[in-house]
């Protein structure tokens, strides 16, 4: 199905990332992944290859999706190597919960950067290579090739405190897939997003969520399908998206939180606060949740 694809992954390392890619890699598919961490991102570059004998996976470290020429590099070698692009992912991103009042000037730009430029900056490099894996592919029933994939969040459909920096990016990625949909489809070219929810074992919920929260026996309960989602439920949505079965869907948001997104949400992230209580009282946001940054952090 995927045989002879390239997909192209920022924030290959991740955990859901990764996963998305060894999903299409175990069908065929070689891949290019890039991240800031070169280290981790050759080393998850490798694990994925072993998913498949003869596969080739390519990873590029030292990357900042926030500067165009560097991604554009990341491109060249990814061209130089697999030769083509068919597949592209977008899933660079940056979060930590934030009130307003504490949340800079500099922190909010950042998360912007990363998310929304990234996004878009990862579309002009390599739109070039999906246009010509479009046109490769002249048999509309059978078309693989030439798609993009957003990875997106729920935050901005109803608003979530202490997430204003994503939901405003993630919202910007949303509108940027529709219009990335509305140009080049004509061309053959698809643009969707996908929106995870609480996905079990991935970084976002360390940074989202209290380990209190996580391992408690009602873990998930707010949920209509009464659990977190799995990695593989995400790489499942990309399969897909990418295959056959998306060949006509093209603009689309795809939620994949089990009908979280219609409640309200983010409720009890740290210790039994919820809301309004959580904003009244000014609960502690940082107890075991990850934030990835420094006490004294530049942002």
């Amino acid at each position: 199905m995927h045989a002879n694809k390239v997909v192209f992954c920022t924030g290959g390392g991740g955990t859901i990332c990764s996963a998305q890619v060894q999903a299409l890699v175990s069908l065929g598919a070689n891949a290019c992944i890039v991240g800031r961490n070169e280290e981790k991102t050759n080393n998850v570059a490798e694990k994925i290859a072993s998913t498949r004998n003869g596969s080739h996976v390519l990873g590029i470290g030292n990357i900042d999706v926030r500067k165009l020429d560097s991604l554009q590099a990341a491109v060249r070698q990814c061209i130089q190597t697999l030769e083509h692009i068919n597949y592209v992912i977008y899933g660079a991103a940056g979060n930590f919960l934030a009130p307003i009042d504490k949340l800079s000037a500099n922190a909010f730009k950042s998360v912007v950067d990363i998310d929304l430029l990234g996004s878009y900056h990862t579309l002009k490099a390599t739109i070039p290579h999906l246009l010509e894996s479009a046109a490769r592919n002249t048999n509309p029933g059978r078309t693989i090739g030439g798609r993009i994939i957003f990875i997106s969040a729920t935050f901005h459909f109803t608003g979530v405190p202490f997430q204003a920096h994503v939901a405003s990016a993630k919202a910007g990625v949303d509108a940027l897939s529709a219009s990335v949909a509305l140009e080049y489809g004509p061309h053959g070219v698809t643009s969707n997003v996908i929106s995870p929810g609480c996905i079990q074992g991935t970084e976002g919920m360390e940074r989202l969520s209290s380990k209190e929260m996580r391992e408690s026996g009602s873990a998930g309960r707010d949920v209509p399908l009464g659990r977190y989602g799995l990695v593989k439920e995400v790489s499942d949505a990309t399969v897909y998206l990418f295959s056959e079965t998306g060949n006509y869907v093209n603009g689309h948001v795809l939620v994949i939180d089990g009908g979280a997104w219609r409640l309200p949400g983010l409720d009890d992230i740290s210790k039994g606060f919820t809301y309004p209580d959580i904003v009244l009282q000014g609960a502690d946001l940082q107890g075991d949740i990850k934030t990835g940054r420094r006490s004294t952090s530049n942002i």
